[in-house]
């Protein structure tokens, strides 16, 4: 199908959003084996709540600080070039630490090194490829466009820890490090070499021809921007209560299973799996489905089944259940982030887009982290099913002002495709 650029050029939507997405799909794919690798291994090595907290922090925080640039930056210059920078400083940083391991320094400071490496260019590139698929897509296949998105990560999500933790059963985790700057290096061509689009039609130029760039000023005018429009503000403050009370369930779930059920890396392989193969098949639904007409119903359905959901983990004593429950949560997630996403798509302006979606990569990097500050500590002291239950309450009721909100029915209704 043919769209035209803000010149008329004509050019192919969907060969550049399959490459797009095909691209980084393959360098998420190698990025996730670290992540499970590294997690795991600070997991059976220490089986403290506490270091895990840690290593969250560490590979977390550093994305809230590096936002608010990585915001400017998506509004001023070439998204496609932004998301290959970044992408190519987490595969050196993964590359140095590979070296590393290789030569036999395997102190648990240089994975903490390489998360916090990794965490600033996942910053950058975050809000970058976000802002990035308006362009790539037409606004009335948004919706389809990151349901298919959602998925393409499902099944690298669903891949990557089987293969991780058949790896690590047999090999060092220095070679899995590799296997992600491989990865990298793909997506990286492909994004560079194949996926052809116009420049960002956000970057704006000075009298002299050259990107100008007032950090400050332009991030005034991008929080000015968010308080102008009252549907943001009422998501973001929405989604940090939703931060806060995901984090025992997003971060916690692999010392529980560990705790309760035993120190097998086969078991924390299968809830990986159970949850990505839910996501992906969620993602395809939503994909094709694309949510209640209004955006904002099916985010308010989507809180009250993960709340119940993460109840479930905490209760229920039986391996085969707990794996069940993981994978209708994967099922659930799209039905939340795909809409929430598509709103912010289609409702804000494409020169704010940057710098909208760094404030939200702002409040997961805070939120995450700062309940994480309460929960992993409390996790050595109070059982972990207690957390998963009093937090799964928290995000059943949220699905109430979510729906008493008329600022963000409106909104909800308003960015239907």
């Amino acid at each position: 199908m043919q769209e035209t650029d803000e010149r008329g050029v004509a050019y192919n939507w969907k060969k550049n959003t399959a490459l797009f997405l095909g691209g980084q799909g393959i360098s998420l794919f190698g990025s996730m084996l670290v992540q499970y690798a590294i997690g795991w291994y600070i997991t059976l090595r220490t089986g403290s709540g506490s270091m895990m907290t840690v290593f969250i922090l560490t590979g977390i925080l550093p994305t809230f600080f590096i936002s608010p640039f990585a915001g400017v930056w998506a509004d001023r210059f070439n998204r496609k070039y932004l998301i290959a920078i970044a992408d190519s400083a987490i595969a050196l940083a993964t590359l140095f630490i590979a070296v590393c391991f290789a030569l036999g320094f395997d102190a648990l400071w240089l994975l903490l090194l390489c998360a916090a490496v990794r965490a600033v260019g996942q910053g950058i590139q975050a809000p970058a490829v976000n802002a990035f698929i308006p362009q790539v897509a037409p606004a009335a296949h948004l919706s389809k466009v990151n349901g298919i998105n959602g998925s393409i990560q499902s099944l690298t999500m669903l891949a990557a820890p089987l293969l991780s933790g058949a790896l690590l059963t047999f090999a060092t985790i220095d070679r899995i490090f590799f296997i992600d700057v491989i990865t990298a290096a793909v997506g990286i061509i492909v994004l560079l070499t194949l996926v052809k689009l116009p420049a960002s039609l956000a970057v704006k130029v000075d009298a002299n021809g050259t990107p100008g760039i007032n950090y400050f000023h332009d991030l005034r005018e991008g929080l000015r921007y968010i308080r102008r429009h009252g549907f943001i503000m009422r998501l973001i403050v929405f989604s940090t209560i939703f931060f806060v009370a995901v984090s025992p369930t997003a971060f916690l779930t692999p010392l529980q299973v560990t705790r309760q059920f035993g120190a097998a890396i086969w078991r924390l392989t299968a809830i990986e799996i159970a949850f990505s193969a839910g996501m992906m098949l969620g993602g395809v639904i939503i994909g094709f489905w694309g949510g209640f007409k209004n955006r904002v119903y099916s985010m308010a359905l989507a809180c009250a089944l993960f709340g119940v959901e993460a109840a479930a983990l905490g209760v229920l004593g039986h391996f085969g259940l707990y794996l069940a429950v993981m994978a209708v949560m994967g099922l659930t997630m799209p039905l939340y982030n795909t809409p929430s996403m598509v709103m912010l798509q289609t409702l804000i302006e494409p020169a704010y887009m940057g710098r909208v979606f760094s404030v939200f990569n702002m409040i997961s990097s805070l939120m995450m982290p700062a309940g994480m500050l309460l929960w992993g500590p409390l996790s050595d002291r109070v059982s972990i099913n207690s957390l998963l239950v009093i937090t799964g309450a928290a995000m059943f009721l949220l699905a109430i002002p979510f729906i008493a909100s008329g600022t963000l029915r409106r909104a909800g209704a308003l960015s239907k495709s």
